[in-house]
């Protein structure tokens, strides 16, 4: 297939809002990929590279934009795999020019829309709404196939292309995912909880759980062999020996856990997550720095225990299974109720002791990989929510030459843009100015006379006290006496909070969007490029 029929597709697709029109849209480009092409493909749909990383950057793109286009379309998929596959390929002294040279020759033989999407797809911009939950749902509507036993499938097998094959091959082939070690798993999420009222009247059935402020661990072992993962599913496990020893004493030959890993003080009461992020993002020296930052992990679900599979299990199976095969002290403090009256109270003991909150889950649920599911409901002490930066203003007086207004984005999972839902400039120390100012400046892509916009990469936790109705924002939401709290490194943009989160922040009011035309402000600062 050529290259020009997926770029017009995902022109399509971006033109419009709604969710089945681009899923129908999808679903008909994918059923007229040739079978060999399937895999690359849908990940180029879904605006994944099949290489991962390749080595080309944005200086790189906007330099191959300055290639004259073909007039023809003639580009197949094929032929853009094997170019991108030798650019991630090439490697050692001299590899930046020569990637150059071949993506040069790439965009030489792409017409104007083919090199629009090229570049968006390099720079991980397609932008057109289309993120890999809609293509699976395209995938299982192209194939005829059951759409959740395709979302389980992708759930089990990240790989989009391994999953397009066994839709088309039959509902058999995608029974054959099961979860396995060393192929970890997306993490299950939570939604905001505006109280602890809220959180109880909402399951028949819930465990309470203390929140620890750590780094989220997803722990595999077979054998003697033992891995421990990132939230964003890196393998850190040399960062976190600790970890390793632990869960190679546990009974069973095969185990994948969720948990948190933190570092307490002496006391046993959790040290800020940054203290936690400089042990736990350690790569060197990780032996001197284990003596005086120790780790200590809490889990609190367990997906697998050796040949059974507990995805499907509920919460409750996947509970007891945890307590028969970790010891108390690995496991998160809990509270089997929904009486008012002892929740309350166990949430002020998680405060007593220096948790940041609590999770509320239905003991009903089953593991939701990937997904904020409403099965699981989290509280903290003050309201906080995880939002992208989308620009910045230029600061004065004592801030000035550096960027300190920050723009604020909630993630819409229905076309995968970002809702512009507030601004703050409060909390942000010299350090973390400095440090901001360079990341931002690093992910520019364009700027006015006050405001620099930039990729929405960055997550910043944020805290605030209220949320409030506001004509000035396209979300019709804006966070009210919003501050800086930290920046969250260890999460992607697309696992910030939503702005339906926002919606139920907002005493469960539901509002409709409002038209502004800021909305419009953040979608175009790349355009220019293309």
């Amino acid at each position: 297939m050529n290259l020009s029929n997926l770029a017009k597709t995902s022109a399509r697709v971006a033109a419009t809002r709604k969710r089945n029109e681009k899923t129908a849209l999808l679903a008909t480009c994918i059923a007229e990929i040739p079978p060999p092409e399937r895999p690359m493909g849908v990940a180029y749909l879904a605006g994944e590279l099949p290489q991962g990383k390749i080595g080309v950057g944005y200086a790189g793109v906007r330099k191959a934009m300055d290639t004259a286009p073909a007039a023809l379309a003639s580009l197949t998929l094929a032929g853009v795999h094997r170019s991108l596959t030798d650019i991630a390929q090439t490697r050692g002294k001299g590899a930046n020019p020569l990637r150059q040279d071949t993506l040069a020759t790439l965009f030489a033989k792409a017409t104007v829309t083919e090199q629009s999407f090229l570049a968006r797809l390099l720079l991980g911009e397609l932008r057109q709404g289309a993120g890999a939950s809609l293509v699976v749902d395209a995938i299982a509507k192209a194939a005829s196939q059951d759409a959740a036993s395709v979302r389980r499938a992708h759930m089990l097998e990240p790989d989009l292309g391994k999953v397009c094959d066994a839709a088309f091959q039959g509902v058999a082939q995608l029974g054959q995912f099961k979860l396995k070690p060393f192929a970890p798993l997306q993490p299950m999420l939570a939604q905001t909880a505006a109280s602890i009222d809220d959180a109880l009247t909402r399951f028949e059935h819930a465990r309470l759980e203390w929140k620890l402020d750590g780094a989220r661990v997803q722990v595999h072992k077979d054998g003697g062999e033992v891995r421990v993962y990132s939230r964003q599913l890196n393998d850190v496990t040399h960062a976190a020996p600790e970890i390793v020893a632990m869960t190679r004493g546990l009974p069973a030959r095969r185990l994948v856990l969720d948990g948190e890993t933190i570092v307490l003080d002496k006391d046993g009461k959790p040290l800020p997550f940054q203290v936690t992020m400089k042990r736990f993002g350690r790569k060197l020296e990780v032996a001197s720095v284990r003596q005086s930052l120790p780790l200590t992990t809490q889990f609190f679900d367990c997906l697998l225990v050796d040949d059974e599979q507990l995805i499907d299990a509920p919460q409750a199976v996947r509970s007891a299974a945890l307590a028969e095969q970790v010891d108390e002290p690995q496991v998160i403090t809990t509270l089997a109720s929904v009486d008012l009256a002892a929740g309350t109270a166990f949430l002020s003991r998680a405060f007593e002791q220096g948790y940041e909150g609590i999770m509320v889950k239905s003991l009903e649920a089953r593991y939701e990989a990937g997904a904020r599911g409403a099965d699981w409901l989290k509280l903290k002490q003050a309201h906080t929510v995880d939002l992208v930066v989308l620009a910045a203003e230029w600061g004065s007086g004592r801030r000035r030459g550096k960027l300190s207004n920050l723009h604020l984005g909630a993630y819409d999972p229905s076309d995968g843009s970002f809702v512009m839902s507030g601004k703050t400039f409060k909390r942000l120390t010299d350090k973390l100015l400095a440090w901001q100012t360079e990341a931002l400046l690093a992910r520019e892509v364009a700027r006015d006379d006050y405001v620099v916009y930039v990729r929405p990469e960055l997550v910043v936790e944020i805290a605030f006290n209220d949320v409030q109705t506001s004509p000035h924002y396209p979300g019709g939401l804006a966070l009210r006496f919003a501050r800086v709290k930290r920046y969250r490194e260890d999460k992607k943009p697309q696992q910030a909070d939503t702005l339906e989160t926002l919606r139920t922040l907002h005493n469960g009011c539901i509002l409709a969007g409002l038209p502004h035309p800021i909305e419009h402000r953040y979608c175009a600062p790349l355009l220019h490029l293309f």
